[in-house]
């Protein structure tokens, strides 16, 4: 009898593992943790006398660290009592209070008709790997070589060629004695009332094998090799085995690698998956060309409760982010959440690993936020909150947002949370002014303030910054105000040369004016002329903490023109455009200010337009992003870009 997964899900589900275990396992107490599910015992299935068999609640999941076995709930009973499936399932059963299935005799014809269709699915993934090593597949065994895919590579992701002819998998499969309503039902062919004679789907494409979570091919995607096809990729169409939202690609071998440590990886596409799979990261999976289905998140946190979710760092990718955020936030529960990384913008995870290595895409991982972080980003990155009404509004907005999620504790929470970080980001505007600034706060990206001046944005490389989501919300330190002080006390040089700015830097940051006046103080006694000397000067002044977590926030959002070893050409050039980015949006914020009084007070269409241009210029410099191609000739950085 074969039981329909669901049930099997609940029935795990309901008794926790170390329960099942528990009746012939005697659980270490040193070791043991059995407030967070975790349990240790000496092995039942070889004689230890130190525990190194251990199980997991959370997870279901046994492993013996000595022997090697494991397995589930129902392996357990199999394997140590000898029971056969259908008796241990029962057991299982019995013990959750859950009535086992009535038979389902049509249900049972269709997975004997199931897996007839994963034969004739087999039998054509071998047909187009046959395929890609002919004469046939050259173009497209070259294709694959240029994207740095090794044989073996290949080998392991059972990639293939179809041939482009109408008729060559729909003829390799009839003369092995596959009829035509099953090559139908597994969507190799076209057909339809308006079609006279099928012919094959896929035509000149590589072809991706795609598995279920067993590991069996269940349906293909292919990559057009020729570029005036329409659909550069093409996925089977759904079928009895196939059903797009609830796949991922590369799932059951992630599967595995998780179980050996890490978390599921979510990234774009097959070829990311790839890539980053020869780079060492077997962890990561894919959606078919879709966004996240909430299907698929659920196969997510079977495996995973905290999985990595990858976007691009562009608009499009943020935007993708946030749609993923909204999908998840209903369903989050205590140990089932996400996290959200976002890439250096223009690269794909393909591209970062072939240009700057594995290294590379695991500070993007490192880099990755929690989804409190990226609601918060969403809400307040961008926008001014200066009136009683557009606060209460922000507050409203994050009540709703909390208010969606099922889980009564986690939304108690999240309402926590939310409160807690509006105390503090409207609490920071309401701090003493600025030195030469009469102006109300105003928000930088991320959830930080700057007073007499526009949102903050790193004029070395903004762009770098905002996709690792480092501005974590509710910082005060801003990249780029960090990154002008970095680069002063690295590059002394830059303090002479721009004196008359550099004395009175407008400064949103308490720490961070702190850190200014040990440079001004050492500057007065003529402890500025080496980088040693005005770190001893911060030192003295009690500022070494400040200095340090300054110096971070540059090393994590890359910002390699402000740190010592950079050249001191690329400094100097980097410290103008941030110089200029920060002084050019203090002036536009007051006269933003400037131009909505006046129009508040006297309405005319003149008043109006000079509104208008002053907010189009303002967004202009909140736009301005630095060229870092520009940057890094002296410091030996240019072969990277």
């Amino acid at each position: 009898m074969r039981f329909p997964p669901a049930f099997l899900d609940e029935i795990r589900d309901r008794v926790p593992i170390s329960a099942v275990i528990g009746a012939r396992v005697a659980w270490d107490r040193r070791k043991t943790n059995a407030g967070k599910g975790d349990f240790w015992g000496c092995c039942p299935f070889h004689g230890e006398k130190t525990p190194s068999f251990h199980c997991e609640d959370r997870k279901g999941r046994y492993h013996c660290f000595g022997c090697g076995v494991s397995g589930d709930h129902f392996k357990f009973l199999t394997e140590l009592d000898g029971l056969s499936f259908p008796e241990a399932v029962e057991r299982i059963a019995d013990m959750a209070g859950v009535p086992m299935p009535a038979r389902d005799v049509m249900e049972e014809k269709r997975e004997r008709q199931r897996a007839s269709l994963t034969d004739v699915m087999e039998l054509a993934t071998a047909f187009f790997q046959e395929r890609l090593q002919s004469a046939d597949g050259a173009r497209a065994r070259a294709y694959l070589r240029d994207r740095g895919l090794t044989p073996a590579t290949q080998q392991s992701f059972r990639l293939g060629y179809a041939p482009d002819s109408r008729n060559a998998l729909k003829e390799f499969l009839a003369a092995r004695g596959v009829d035509k309503d099953q090559i139908e039902a597994c969507g190799l062919v076209v057909f339809g009332p308006d079609v006279p004679v099928s012919y094959d789907r896929f035509r000149d494409r590589i072809m991706f094998p795609i598995p279920d979570s067993r590991g069996k091919i269940i349906a293909f995607g292919g990559r057009a090799m020729s570029p005036e096809v329409s659909a550069k990729y093409l996925n089977s169409p759904e079928t009895e085995l196939f059903h797009k939202g609830n796949v991922l690609y590369n799932y059951a071998r992630a599967r595995k690698a998780v179980a050996r440590g890490g978390t599921l990886v979510v990234v774009e596409g097959y070829m990311d998956v790839i890539a980053l799979a020869q780079a060492g990261f077997e962890n990561a999976v894919a959606p078919l060309g879709t966004a996240l289905t909430e299907n698929q998140m659920e196969l997510l946190w079977r495996v995973a409760g905290e999985p990595m979710l990858c976007f691009d760092g562009d608009g499009a990718g943020l935007k993708a982010a946030w749609r993923a955020a909204d999908l998840i936030l209903p369903s989050i529960q205590p140990g089932r959440t996400a996290r959200f990384a976002l890439l250096p913008e223009g690269k794909d995870p393909d591209d970062l690993v072939k240009a700057d290595g594995a290294d590379a895409f695991r500070a993007v991982l490192d880099d990755a936020r929690p989804l409190a972080d990226l609601l918060w980003m969403r809400e307040t990155s961008g926008a001014v909150f200066d009136t009683p009404e557009r606060r209460a509004e922000l507050e409203k907005t994050l009540r709703e947002l909390a208010g969606h999620i099922r889980d009564e504790s986690v939304r108690f929470h999240y309402n926590q949370e939310m409160r807690e970080r509006v105390q503090s980001f409207f609490g920071a505007q309401r701090g003493p002014r600025q030195r030469g600034s009469g102006s109300s706060g105003e928000r930088r990206p991320g959830g930080q303030w700057s007073r007499g001046g526009a949102p903050q944005r790193s004029a070395i490389s903004e762009s770098l910054g905002r996709s690792a989501l480092v501005r974590r919300a509710g910082e005060a330190m801003s990249v780029r105000e960090a990154t002008l002080m970095v680069a002063l006390v690295n590059h002394p040089a830059l303090i002479d040369e721009n004196f008359e700015h550099v004395e009175f830097l407008d400064l949103a940051n308490g720490d961070l004016r702190k850190l200014h006046a040990a440079l001004l103080d050492a500057l007065a006694h003529d402890e500025a002329d080496d980088r040693e000397a005005v770190i001893g000067g911060i030192e003295r002044a009690g500022c070494r903490d400040i200095w340090e977590r300054a110096v971070a926030l540059a090393r994590k959002t890359r910002q390699w023109p402000a740190l010592e070893n950079a050249a001191i050409e690329d400094a100097r050039d980097a410290f103008a455009q941030a110089l200029h980015l920060h002084r050019s949006a203090r002036t536009l914020h007051r006269e933003l200010k400037q131009a909505e009084a006046a129009l508040a007070t006297d309405p005319t269409d003149e008043n109006y337009r000079h509104l208008v241009e002053v907010q189009a210029q303002f967004r202009d410099v909140q736009a301005t992003e630095a060229l870092i191609e520009g940057f890094g000739v002296s410091s030996g950085r240019a072969a990277r870009s």
